[in-house]
Formats: C-alpha cells, structure tokens, sequence
C-alpha cells in the first residue's frame, strides 16, 4: 500500500494488508443500519443478516466480537431520501454512537449515493438522466468528510465515478484526516448478484440500470485499469465485487498493482449457497469454506462475507 495510516486501530489495517494467507483475522462483516427502523427485519434469502435498528446493531456487533470480528462495513439507510441533502443526523449518531459503545472495532463506511438519492442511482442525475460525473464526485466526497467527522475509521467508496479516490482523498487530507484509509471499490462489475443487498439498502434504481458506470462483465482491460487507476488516485486498498465472478482478475491485478487486494462476496453470492442449502443440494458451511479456500487459492488479501462472523468457528 502506499503506506500504512497510523490509527489507533492501524492493527487491524495491518492483518489486511499482510501478505499472509488469508485468514479468519482478515474477514469484513457488512452491517446494515436504518433510519427510525424499530424493530431489525431479516434480509430475504439471506439468513442470519438483518436490517438493523440503532439498538439491535449495538447487540448486533457485541454477538459479532464476541464471534471473533473486529471489522466491520456499515451501510446506512437514512429515512428521507433526497438529491440534494444529507441526513447528516442520522449519519452522525449512527457512527458515532457505534464508534462511542465500541472504539476498538475498525468501522469501515460505505460511500455511495444509491441509498440516498431519490432515483436510486449511484450519482447525481441531469434533467436528461445522465449522471454529471464531476457534480456526483463533490457530493460524494462531502459525504466521506461527514462519515470521517462523525468518526469513521475508513471510507469505501462504491459508486464507481470516475475520480472519486483522488478527490476523497484530498477533501479528507485537507481536513485533517489524514489518517483515514481509503478501500476502494476499484473493480466493479454491473452485476445480476446483488439484488438481496438492493432490497436490505433501499437502493435499486427506479428506472434504468448502471451500465454507463459500473464496469461491463465482458471488458476484462477495462477492469484492469480501473483498479490501476485507483491506486495512482491514493487508494490504500483495493476491491473486486463480485468476488466469486472477478476470481481470474486477482493475479492480472496484483501484478499490476503494489496495494492489498480484497474480494466482496456479494448478497447474490451468499444467497446462493443459502438457497442450495435450503432445498438439499449442499451443506451450508461446507459450501461457505469452499468458496473461502477460493479465495484464498486466488490470493486475495482480505474478504468482505455475509458470513464473516462466522469465519473464526469454520475457517483457519
């Protein structure tokens, strides 16, 4: 990477970059939290995963420590949606209450736009449906500076404008967050497997798709050099999503590049095992590792799992 940041928690960012295997030790859990939600509500065809209140988060992340995380992805779902406006509230009490009950965790923050906008889609939209790319990457970085003041460890960015590390990164430097490391979503595909994350997040598109800026599953350079990209733009990490379906670009990429390399193992992914189970055709945890030790046989410095609360009983 380009260099370590120095938090308090800069442990846990050094099992992620390590060149060592991966491990249970390197696993993300993704959590969701929604706004003025009063009771947690299961996530279809993903047991186990639930769209949180404030306070079944709180007991939410105190079962998943004690299980052996101590990283975590968090998406916030705000109650009012709006293309112009944060709920800046609810962002800050949300991640600095967690932050507050549980200061050693390293709380990663998902930086997009789709659970916010009103259309649903990842960037700011012209009268004519485009996105306007360079207004999309102003408000986005607004948001990784209020994620950051409100006590972030770490912003992902997943939204896939162009741009987007480069100036995250210099609206953070300039605010004196140096210290906050950036884990791009660097490779990623428009993709068929994450339809249960769009229902937990709120944040299908209301009308078309996201072909003009997520990646197209076919152009293998392009996914190449995007991560390439954002690693010259000042990003600490990298990421592909969909893990499972990105598996034959981990080796091009780190070659290509001197940053830890991590996968997603997406909603679509993790339903998929779930629903094989149900009905017979595997056994849950058997088919969770094997795709792990993929993983791993890839070469992949970290992973993001549905079930990374789980990697500590089941995987080496």
């Amino acid at each position: 990477m380009n260099h370590l940041r120095r938090t308090k928690n800069s442990h846990q960012l050094r099992e992620l970059s390590s060149s060592s295997s991966l491990s249970a030790k390197k696993f993300i859990q993704p959590l969701f939290i929604v706004e003025d939600l009063k009771d947690r509500e299961p996530i279809g065809g993903m047991s186990g995963v639930y769209r949180e209140s404030e306070s079944s988060l709180y007991k939410q992340i105190e079962s998943d420590i004690n299980s052996g995380v101590d990283q975590f992805l968090l998406f916030t779902v705000p109650k009012k949606k709006s293309d112009t406006e944060f709920s800046s509230s609810f962002y800050h009490n949300a991640i600095s209450g967690i932050k507050k009950e549980f200061p050693h965790i390293f709380l990663w923050l998902d930086t997009c736009l789709c659970s916010v906008t009103t259309h649903g889609h990842c960037g700011h939209l012209e009268p004519d449906g485009k996105i306007h790319n360079a207004k999309s990457v102003k408000r986005l970085s607004n948001l990784a500076l209020l994620f950051a003041e409100a006590g972030a460890d770490g912003i992902a960015p997943s939204d896939m404008m162009d741009g987007r590390v480069a100036s995250h990164r210099s609206i953070l430097d300039s605010n004196g967050f140096h210290h906050v490391p950036i884990m791009s979503y660097s490779t990623k595909f428009k993709s068929n497997f994450y339809g249960p994350f769009r229902d937990a997040a709120e944040s299908a598109p209301s009308f078309g798709d996201r072909s003009t800026y997520q990646l197209d599953v076919r152009d293998r350079e392009s996914a190449i050099a995007a991560s390439i990209r954002d690693e010259k733009e000042g990003a600490d990490f990298l990421m592909l999503k969909p893990g499972m379906t990105s598996i034959d670009l981990v080796l091009p990429i780190k070659e290509k590049t001197n940053l830890p390399l991590g996968a997603y193992q997406v909603s679509g992914e993790y339903a998929s095992i779930e629903l094989l189970a149900k009905n017979g055709f595997l056994k849950r945890e058997e088919g969770l590792v094997e795709t792990w030790n993929v993983f791993r046989r890839a070469g992949v410095s970290f992973l993001i799992s549905y079930a990374a609360r789980e990697a500590k009983k089941l995987f080496i």
